[in-house]
């Protein structure tokens, strides 16, 4: 049961009201719901004695606690880590921040991508494209990720100890953590990585984007020299893979330009469908690049929404996509309307009645 603390004074989750052009004014709105199905709504003030109190009183009566004050002012409530775990020892206190518990600042996804070097990287080389921020709130779902391992450790190590933990972390930490190769790339070959579009700094053709001869879109995974070889073979163009400039990886990232070109010319008289079909029989990693119409034709994808069981009525995407005994919840409840559940929490939980 996951109990969403909401602020009285504010109405509540401010994503409520952040809305795609043109959709419905009623009910939650897509992007509230893509974090918070399954959820129940509490609305309480915990600036009163009395708010905090409630506050208090379902921390101990909770696993967890997820909170995300600004820094300081889970203190100033009495409701910090501390403060909560003196009286339930047993609590995991999961505490995530923007940079980190001694910086006031208040960070968010789209300015934690730029300071952590994402929204450099991301674009178009040179001229033809600015720094570019990712489409999706990458770093809030990559804390998201770090807090969760977080939190299952402390769990474990509380089923063999009897004790809590505190835990936390920040959007800066979590997303500096992602940098994998580009940050290594950096701090042991002294690269600064740059714009590439699509394309990957150690590998070719990786990532690499190709029209076929009816304009639709394909991508390249290529990660060994095997495979470029028969990728060559399909297109009917054997001496590329003989050719000293493109025969090893190594090769191949010297002279990216120029085989880029070479590739390009040749998927042009492709047709997309063929083609993947025979690179797939010939183990050479490659796809259509799909908008989100296409995606959600596919099986893998349609697992993954949710969908109302009285009506079929999509009521958002489950993010839980491991598979196993008991995944998930079968059909998790919607997204919460403002304060929907006060009453059931407060008597449920704490014997209480809302005031």
């Amino acid at each position: 049961d996951v109990i969403k603390v909401e602020n009285r004074r504010t109405r509540g989750d401010v994503t409520r009201g952040w809305r795609l052009r043109g959709e419905a004014a009623q009910g939650p709105s897509a992007y509230f719901r893509c974090c918070n199905l399954g959820k129940r709504s509490l609305a309480l003030d915990c600036v009163p004695a009395a708010g905090r109190d409630v506050c208090r009183r379902l921390a101990m009566a909770s696993d967890v606690v997820v909170a995300s004050y600004k820094p300081g002012d889970d203190v100033k409530l009495g409701l910090d880590a501390a403060t909560l775990r003196a009286e339930n020892p047993r609590l995991v206190y999961a505490q995530i921040t923007g940079y980190g518990v001694d910086d006031p600042r208040v960070g968010y996804d789209a300015l934690i991508q730029a300071e952590a070097g994402f929204t450099f990287m991301n674009g178009e080389p040179g001229d033809r494209g600015r720094p570019t921020k990712m489409p999706v709130a990458l770093v809030d779902l990559l804390a998201a990720h770090q807090l969760k391992e977080a939190i299952l450790l402390a769990l474990w190590r509380r089923d063999r100890t009897g004790e809590g933990a505190h835990v936390h972390v920040s959007l800066m930490g979590a997303a500096v953590a992602s940098l994998a190769n580009q940050a290594t790339g950096y701090l042991c070959a002294g690269a600064i990585p740059q714009r590439m579009g699509s394309e990957h700094p150690s590998i070719c053709p990786y990532g690499s984007a190709f029209d076929d001869k009816n304009g639709d879109p394909l991508i390249l995974a290529v990660g060994s020299d095997a495979q470029f070889r028969s990728l060559c073979e399909e297109l009917g163009c054997s001496e590329i893979a003989d050719d000293p400039r493109f025969k090893t990886n190594v090769a191949r990232v010297d002279h990216r330009s120029v085989l880029m070109a070479l590739l390009a010319e040749k998927m042009a008289t492709q047709s997309r469908a063929d083609l993947l079909e025979r690179l797939n029989k010939r183990k050479v990693p490659a796809g259509a690049i799909a908008d989100m119409a296409t995606v959600f034709n596919a099986p893998q994808a349609q697992a993954l929404a949710v969908r109302s069981p009285e009506t079929g009525e999509a009521l958002g995407l489950r993010q839980v996509a491991w598979l196993g005994d008991n995944a998930s919840v079968a059909h998790p409840r919607q997204a919460p309307d403002y304060g929907e559940h006060t009453e059931d929490v407060l008597s449920e939980v704490l014997g209480l009645k809302a005031e």
